[in-house]
């Protein structure tokens, strides 16, 4: 993550309350104690999500973190004072997404943090997805950014209609569109009659143009059903 280590450094000195301050300072986010102070927060949160907080999973935390030499103990702390509950982080995801609503990509960043830390122990809870979701509606990402982030560090299943039309979930219509339209031409039948292919091919071709479609089809319903409603 581009910022951590600075938030590292200048949050091990900070209180984990000081994300409270009504007035969040300008500048840069590595400089602001608030943004500092509430993504460490998040992070130490995230290891109650799934009902525990292990003194093991501090060391998972430190290595997303990359705290300078000489800070580990001050960092610790803060930690600790953090993770001893998840009450409370809507109040720190809130305040990012206010200070940084004109950075999508920033906050973007905050939650692939956590997804790091969430998988650094090999697996992720349906508690942790619940707590990163949570804080990646709260910082106002969109679900389908939410979706490519968990496809890009859990996967997505094979039968997920954007791993079948081979576009990003949150790509733009136009070029979900043109990648429906590119797999289809690659799939069509008559290809595979061109090419002097056997029918057991053209049936297979068949099956997968169908899926193309069908895959198309729900895209744009998923989408249709997350469009923001005229009042």
């Amino acid at each position: 993550m581009r910022f951590w280590p600075k938030i590292a450094r200048l949050a091990a000195a900070r209180d984990v309350d000081d994300a409270c301050c009504p007035d969040c300072p300008a500048g840069l986010p590595g400089e602001d104690p608030a943004f500092t102070t509430a993504v460490t927060a998040l992070g130490a949160k995230l290891a109650k999500a799934d009902g525990r907080a292990e003194g093991g999973e501090f060391d998972a935390f430190s290595e997303v973190f990359q705290s300078e030499e000489g800070s580990g103990r001050n960092v610790q702390r803060l930690y600790d004072l953090a993770r001893q509950t998840t009450l409370g982080y809507e109040g720190y995801a809130r305040r990012l997404a206010k200070r940084y609503r004109g950075c999508p990509q920033l906050l973007e960043d905050v939650v692939d943090g956590l997804f790091h830390i969430a998988k650094s122990d090999g697996a992720v809870t349906g508690h942790e997805i619940d707590y990163l979701q949570s804080v990646a509606t709260l910082m106002g990402l969109s679900p389908l950014t939410f979706r490519r982030l968990r496809a890009t560090h859990l996967g997505a299943g094979p039968d997920d209609p954007y791993v079948v039309l081979d576009v990003e979930p949150d790509a733009p219509e136009d070029v979900v569109r043109a990648a429906w339209k590119r797999a289809l031409s690659q799939a069509h039948p008559d290809r595979a009659l061109s090419r002097g292919l056997p029918a057991e091919f053209v049936e297979v071709a068949h099956a997968k143009s169908a899926a193309i479609n069908a895959a198309f089809d729900a895209v744009m319903r998923e989408r249709r059903a997350l469009a923001p409603q005229p009042a």
